[in-house]
């Protein structure tokens, strides 16, 4: 072999060497089983959410051959609801009012299939009762809601409105909305909407303990789930016969401390909502990655509400990834510190195919590590860095100084 030859030999090896140095800087891998077409797609097991960093930045997907390492490039998307609104066009033809009520009808530009009404009212702290009718030509009108609650309530404790009129598909070319009360409604702008909304799949993460306590006129649920997870969604059930609106604070745990007396946990308030007997108090919230979540409902002077469960959900995760190269694949994660990485596949995830497989995965296993384990990325420590570039300069010196005495 000539000694050129001897050099790139010796740089190919180092560079694979360090490729699977990087790989096993990692904590935790799992095989891809399945790879043959270019593009993939792949389902975040729970079991990483134990090992990742909370932006999930320390993900990667590595295939290795006989003679190299290959970094494969992704994008992360999950699993979120797809809304489409529509807003129909519409005129007000008449606002009269009796005994009875207010009544408002309107008719559509077109006809058109609609769902919901949005009333915007002056008018703060009422609680009022609604109808609405439809009908093909004003002479006879057919129910589509009855005896509905709208209702504001404006407090130094609460700042909550629901004046929604939500209902089945519906397609006629008047309405006819009436509003039962003494007072005098002040509508100051209504919007008709025909809404679609794709809900995304979950996860649905076992609870490990639930505590309920009332401590100052607050009820403070721990939610302790078995591991952690990526949350996204939370849904209380709420055993009350009478109508409630309570102010809720929603807090995860972001570390803890081991005291004399035991561990101080330490909460980041994560979102603030109401309580609301009209709605099905399903809470959506950045996805976080937790095990640990702190509710406080502020029931002022109220009787604390009967909570029976607390369901936890979170988003399905998925990589999109790019495979060039027989190899075999592994997903590994669970490194600090970790940067996102940066991959072109990003900016062109509209010329991606629709119909992508989903890959199967193998079970979580250890990355084994030889000797001590680095604390940080293998640049970060100068002496490597250093080494590194000692070993090459030295080995092209001794290559070069052969060839030369070759030459004489």
């Amino acid at each position: 072999m000539k000694p050129s030859t001897n050099v790139y030999v010796f740089l190919f090896f180092l560079i694979s060497s360090f490729c699977l140095a990087q790989m096993n800087t990692y904590s935790k891998k799992v095989a891809l089983n399945g790879v043959s077409d270019q593009w993939h797609k792949i389902i975040l097991p729970n079991e990483c959410f134990q090992m990742v960093k909370p932006d999930l930045s320390d993900i990667r997907i590595y295939g290795i051959t006989q003679n190299d390492t290959i970094e494969v490039p992704y994008f992360l998307s999950l699993s979120k609801e797809i809304r489409s609104n529509t807003t129909i066009p519409f005129n007000l033809l008449n606002s009269v009012y009796d005994r009875k009520g207010d009544y408002f009808t309107y008719e559509l530009d077109a006809l058109e299939t609609i769902n919901e009404i949005q009333l915007n009212f002056a008018n703060i702290n009422f609680n009022w009762t609604v109808s609405l009718e439809g009908s093909q030509d004003q002479q006879e009108w057919f129910n589509i809601l009855r005896d509905y609650r709208i209702l504001s309530i404006v407090n130094e404790q609460t700042d909550y409105s629901y004046t929604n009129l939500k209902f089945k598909n519906s397609k006629f070319p008047y309405y006819r909305i009436t509003i039962d009360t003494s007072e005098k409604p002040i509508l100051k702008s209504a919007t008709i909407l025909k809404r679609a909304i794709q809900d995304p799949e979950y996860h649905t993460y076992p609870e490990n303990k639930l505590e309920i306590q009332e401590e100052n006129k607050n009820t403070i649920i721990h939610v302790d789930l078995k591991n952690k997870y990526a949350v996204s969604l939370l849904k209380l059930a709420i055993d009350n016969s009478v109508d409630y609106y309570r102010p809720l604070t929603i807090q995860y745990l972001v570390d803890s401390t081991k005291t004399d007396k035991g561990f101080h946990y330490n909460y980041r308030t994560l979102a603030k909502r109401t309580l609301s007997s009209m709605e099905a108090n399903i809470i959506n919230i950045p996805s976080t990655l937790t095990q640990k979540f702190r509710l406080i409902i502020a029931n002022n002077d109220n009787q604390p509400l009967e909570i029976k469960e607390v369901v936890t959900k979170g988003y399905i995760h998925t990589l999109t990834a790019r495979f060039t190269k027989p190899a075999s694949y592994y997903l590994v994660y669970g490194k600090s510190p970790d940067r996102y990485p940066i991959y072109d596949i990003t900016n062109i995830k509209n010329n991606i195919p629709q119909n992508i497989s989903v890959l199967t995965l193998g079970n979580e296993q250890q990355i084994a590590k030889k000797g001590q384990i680095v604390s940080g990325p293998l640049f970060k420590n100068k002496a490597w860095l250093w080494a590194i570039i000692t070993i090459i300069i030295m080995a092209l010196g001794f290559f070069t100084v052969q060839m030369m005495r070759k030459k004489i």
